[in-house]
């Protein structure tokens, strides 16, 4: 699946959710959305690594399915911002890492 066609509907189904739940959406709620989410990736790789209260340890499995899905989260939310602002992801990761044309401009 390309990024494009995952970014589309990665937006269709958040804006449909924010809908449900009457939430307004704005860039600014969008940027605190994805930091809040960013937040609990943090808190599942701690508990990946142990680095928490022993009463949160879960098995190497499952916190690795945690974090996995926490990290899909944040993932998530910057397609969501990128088409929100109208910035074209894919054209932004090319530039950026592969070509490095936006490197040092």
């Amino acid at each position: 699946m390309e990024l494009k066609k995952i970014q589309n509907d990665i937006h269709t189904i958040f804006m449909k959710n924010l809908k449900r739940d009457k939430i307004k959406v704005d860039d600014d709620y969008l940027v605190l959305k994805a930091s809040e989410e960013f937040g609990e990736f943090i808190q599942s790789y701690l508990v990946y690594k142990k680095r928490c209260r022993p009463v949160k340890y879960l098995s190497a499995k499952k916190s690795k399915k945690e974090m996995a899905k926490e990290l899909s989260d944040v993932l998530g939310l910057i397609l969501v911002i990128a088409k929100y602002l109208k910035i074209d992801t894919e054209e932004a990761l090319v530039k950026k890492w592969i070509t490095r044309e936006w490197i040092n401009s």
